[in-house]
Protein backbone atom coordinates (compact mmCIF):
# COMPACT_ATOMS: atom_id res chain seq x y z
CA UNK A 1 0.00 0.00 0.00
CA UNK A 2 3.25 2.19 0.64
CA UNK A 3 4.24 1.60 -2.93
CA UNK A 4 0.81 2.72 -4.23
CA UNK A 5 0.45 6.01 -2.57
CA UNK A 6 4.51 6.71 -3.67
CA UNK A 7 3.38 6.23 -7.04
CA UNK A 8 0.45 8.62 -7.07
CA UNK A 9 2.08 11.34 -5.11
CA UNK A 10 5.08 11.10 -8.09
CA UNK A 11 2.25 10.66 -11.06
CA UNK A 12 0.44 13.84 -9.08
CA UNK A 13 3.75 15.73 -9.13
CA UNK A 14 4.33 15.00 -12.54
CA UNK A 15 0.92 15.99 -13.57
CA UNK A 16 1.60 19.07 -11.83
CA UNK A 17 4.70 20.12 -13.97
CA UNK A 18 3.16 19.04 -17.07
CA UNK A 19 -0.09 21.14 -16.61
CA UNK A 20 1.74 23.68 -15.49
CA UNK A 21 4.28 24.32 -18.31
CA UNK A 22 2.14 24.49 -20.92
CA UNK A 23 2.13 26.88 -23.54
CA UNK A 24 0.48 30.01 -22.53
CA UNK A 25 -1.54 31.99 -24.98
CA UNK A 26 -1.20 35.81 -24.44
CA UNK A 27 -2.60 38.49 -26.75
CA UNK A 28 -1.22 41.78 -27.44
CA UNK A 29 -2.96 44.82 -28.96
CA UNK A 30 -1.78 45.54 -32.07
CA UNK A 31 0.28 48.85 -32.30
CA UNK A 32 0.28 51.06 -35.39
CA UNK A 33 3.77 51.44 -35.35
CA UNK A 34 2.83 54.33 -38.69
CA UNK A 35 1.25 56.50 -35.87
CA UNK A 36 4.55 56.29 -33.51
CA UNK A 37 7.02 59.56 -34.14
CA UNK A 38 9.92 58.40 -36.42
CA UNK A 39 12.06 61.46 -34.49
CA UNK A 40 11.66 63.47 -31.57
CA UNK A 41 13.00 66.10 -29.62
CA UNK A 42 12.91 67.49 -25.79
CA UNK A 43 13.56 71.30 -25.01
CA UNK A 44 15.76 71.55 -28.20
CA UNK A 45 17.12 74.72 -29.81
CA UNK A 46 18.39 74.96 -33.41
CA UNK A 47 20.32 78.06 -34.81
CA UNK A 48 20.30 78.47 -38.55
CA UNK A 49 23.31 80.33 -40.26
CA UNK A 50 24.31 81.77 -43.65
CA UNK A 51 27.78 82.31 -44.66
CA UNK A 52 28.34 82.61 -40.69
CA UNK A 53 25.63 84.79 -39.96
CA UNK A 54 22.59 84.16 -37.74
CA UNK A 55 19.39 83.93 -39.65
CA UNK A 56 17.21 82.22 -37.19
CA UNK A 57 16.88 80.75 -33.67
CA UNK A 58 14.33 78.26 -33.77
CA UNK A 59 13.17 76.62 -30.17
CA UNK A 60 10.13 73.89 -29.18
CA UNK A 61 9.46 71.74 -25.67
CA UNK A 62 8.84 68.65 -28.13
CA UNK A 63 9.14 67.94 -31.63
CA UNK A 64 7.77 65.27 -33.07
CA UNK A 65 8.43 64.20 -36.68
CA UNK A 66 6.31 61.56 -38.28
CA UNK A 67 8.17 60.47 -41.55
CA UNK A 68 6.05 57.39 -42.36
CA UNK A 69 2.60 58.91 -42.11
CA UNK A 70 1.03 59.67 -45.02
CA UNK A 71 1.05 62.60 -45.61
CA UNK A 72 4.26 63.47 -43.34
CA UNK A 73 4.42 65.80 -41.27
CA UNK A 74 6.54 67.09 -38.49
CA UNK A 75 4.35 68.44 -35.04
CA UNK A 76 4.81 70.86 -31.92
CA UNK A 77 2.78 70.38 -29.72
CA UNK A 78 3.86 72.36 -27.04
CA UNK A 79 4.30 75.31 -29.10
CA UNK A 80 7.13 77.10 -30.81
CA UNK A 81 9.10 79.87 -30.64
CA UNK A 82 11.18 81.39 -33.51
CA UNK A 83 13.49 84.25 -33.50
CA UNK A 84 14.46 85.97 -36.96
CA UNK A 85 18.66 88.05 -37.04
CA UNK A 86 19.29 88.88 -40.60
CA UNK A 87 22.52 87.75 -39.89
CA UNK A 88 22.48 90.83 -36.91
CA UNK A 89 22.54 89.94 -32.96
CA UNK A 90 19.38 91.18 -32.04
CA UNK A 91 16.38 89.58 -33.66
CA UNK A 92 14.78 91.81 -36.17
CA UNK A 93 11.69 90.00 -36.15
CA UNK A 94 9.52 86.80 -33.83
CA UNK A 95 6.81 84.60 -34.22
CA UNK A 96 5.52 82.41 -31.07
CA UNK A 97 2.35 79.67 -30.81
CA UNK A 98 1.24 77.21 -28.46
CA UNK A 99 0.71 74.69 -31.23
CA UNK A 100 2.53 74.12 -34.99
CA UNK A 101 2.42 71.85 -37.29
CA UNK A 102 4.68 71.60 -40.67
CA UNK A 103 3.04 69.81 -43.56
CA UNK A 104 6.23 68.53 -45.12
CA UNK A 105 4.99 67.90 -48.27
CA UNK A 106 3.97 71.01 -48.87
CA UNK A 107 6.30 73.36 -46.99
CA UNK A 108 3.27 74.46 -45.36
CA UNK A 109 3.49 76.07 -41.02
CA UNK A 110 0.36 75.80 -39.84
CA UNK A 111 0.27 77.73 -36.11
CA UNK A 112 -2.27 78.05 -33.59
CA UNK A 113 -3.37 79.11 -30.50
CA UNK A 114 -2.29 82.13 -29.06
CA UNK A 115 -0.23 83.21 -32.36
CA UNK A 116 1.65 86.58 -32.05
CA UNK A 117 4.14 87.79 -34.67
CA UNK A 118 6.23 91.19 -34.42
CA UNK A 119 7.61 92.26 -37.93
CA UNK A 120 11.09 94.11 -38.33
CA UNK A 121 8.85 97.44 -38.26
CA UNK A 122 7.66 96.51 -34.42
CA UNK A 123 4.27 95.85 -35.57
CA UNK A 124 2.69 93.23 -33.65
CA UNK A 125 0.33 90.48 -35.59
CA UNK A 126 -1.98 88.31 -33.10
CA UNK A 127 -4.91 85.50 -34.55
CA UNK A 128 -5.34 82.34 -33.53
CA UNK A 129 -4.86 80.30 -36.38
CA UNK A 130 -1.87 81.43 -39.18
CA UNK A 131 -0.43 79.57 -42.09
CA UNK A 132 2.88 80.13 -43.49
CA UNK A 133 3.20 78.87 -47.16
CA UNK A 134 6.84 78.75 -47.85
CA UNK A 135 6.51 77.87 -51.55
CA UNK A 136 4.34 81.16 -52.48
CA UNK A 137 6.33 83.17 -49.75
CA UNK A 138 2.43 84.04 -48.44
CA UNK A 139 0.81 84.33 -44.48
CA UNK A 140 -2.87 83.98 -44.68
CA UNK A 141 -5.84 82.94 -42.06
CA UNK A 142 -9.89 83.51 -42.52
CA UNK A 143 -9.80 84.25 -38.75
CA UNK A 144 -9.82 86.90 -36.92
CA UNK A 145 -6.50 89.72 -36.72
CA UNK A 146 -5.10 92.62 -34.80
CA UNK A 147 -2.34 94.00 -35.98
CA UNK A 148 -0.81 96.87 -34.03
CA UNK A 149 1.53 99.63 -35.35
CA UNK A 150 3.05 102.30 -34.03
CA UNK A 151 -0.07 104.44 -34.17
CA UNK A 152 -2.64 101.85 -35.50
CA UNK A 153 -4.75 99.04 -34.03
CA UNK A 154 -6.42 97.56 -36.93
CA UNK A 155 -8.87 94.22 -36.72
CA UNK A 156 -10.55 92.11 -39.10
CA UNK A 157 -11.26 88.87 -40.45
CA UNK A 158 -9.07 87.04 -42.90
CA UNK A 159 -5.60 88.38 -44.15
CA UNK A 160 -2.77 87.56 -46.60
CA UNK A 161 0.70 89.10 -46.81
CA UNK A 162 3.96 88.40 -47.32
CA UNK A 163 5.74 87.26 -44.19
CA UNK A 164 7.01 90.51 -43.51
CA UNK A 165 4.06 92.03 -43.01
CA UNK A 166 4.82 95.09 -45.60
CA UNK A 167 2.08 93.86 -48.34
CA UNK A 168 -0.70 92.85 -46.25
CA UNK A 169 -4.59 92.77 -46.90
CA UNK A 170 -7.07 92.15 -44.44
CA UNK A 171 -10.33 90.71 -46.14
CA UNK A 172 -13.31 91.50 -44.11
CA UNK A 173 -11.55 94.72 -41.71
CA UNK A 174 -13.71 95.49 -38.64
CA UNK A 175 -11.86 98.49 -37.21
CA UNK A 176 -9.16 101.03 -37.39
CA UNK A 177 -8.45 102.55 -34.25
CA UNK A 178 -6.01 105.85 -34.45
CA UNK A 179 -3.67 105.89 -31.49
CA UNK A 180 -2.42 109.58 -30.51
CA UNK A 181 0.10 111.05 -28.23
CA UNK A 182 -0.46 114.26 -26.78
CA UNK A 183 2.21 115.96 -25.65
Amino acid sequence: MQIRLDHIAVLAAIAIIFTSCGKKSVEYEKMDILRLPSQAAKDFTSTYTDSGKMQLVFSAPVMERYEKSEPPYTEFRLGIDVQFHDGKTNPVASVAAKYAKLHDDKNLWELQDSVVTFNEAGEKLETELLFWDQKKDQIYTDRFVKITTEDQIIQGYGLESDPRLTRRKIKNLSATIYIYEDN
